[in-house]
């Protein structure tokens, strides 16, 4: 089994810097808001920095309250963290495997959260007018980044590979 590959170093690197950066906001943020201070951060008219603990999945899906569940969300998220570790080893590009690191870096982050403090930490609140998007963190962004980083990559390497086979 292959555990090292041209381009791992690049996706540890973000993998580190994610959960770095991703675990430092938070306990700052969650530091504020501990201190009793104020409920809401209003930093544009369309976006809030509030504390929100999400014990489900993205959107608040699959909620779990007991031990037993935030142990299957943490073990979850954990699993995928180590699926992707391996799959970094064979990354073709630099790209590939930043985004792999984007998204195990997210996923450690969200684990951590869980496991310290039973939930996950969200912050950032985008709305317009009264309608609200779902609260998400730095995490969040990264998973989200990550996969976006590998979809464009691989449409991206099918078209050259597309264009050397004509």
């Amino acid at each position: 089994m292959k555990i090292r590959g041209s381009y791992s170093l690049t996706g540890l690197v973000f993998a580190g810097a994610t959960l770095i950066v991703d675990q430092v906001q938070k306990a700052w943020t969650i530091a504020f808001f501990q201190s009793g201070e104020t409920a809401k951060v209003t930093v544009a008219p369309f976006f809030d920095i509030v504390l929100v603990w999400n014990r489900g999945v993205s959107y608040g899906l699959f909620k779990q309250d007991s031990a037993a569940g935030q142990w299957l969300l943490i073990g979850f998220a954990l699993a995928a963290a180590l699926v992707l570790f391996l799959w970094l080893a064979h990354m073709q590009t630099r790209l590939s495997a930043a985004a792999v690191g984007l998204v195990i870096g997210g996923a450690l982050g969200n684990a951590i959260d869980r496991m310290q403090y039973g939930a996950v930490a969200d912050f950032f609140s985008f709305h317009v007018g009264s309608f609200y998007w779902y609260v998400f963190n730095l995490a969040d962004v990264a998973i989200v980044a990550g996969v976006g980083a590998l979809l464009y990559d691989s449409l991206k390497s099918s078209h050259k590979e597309a264009g050397n086979r004509a």
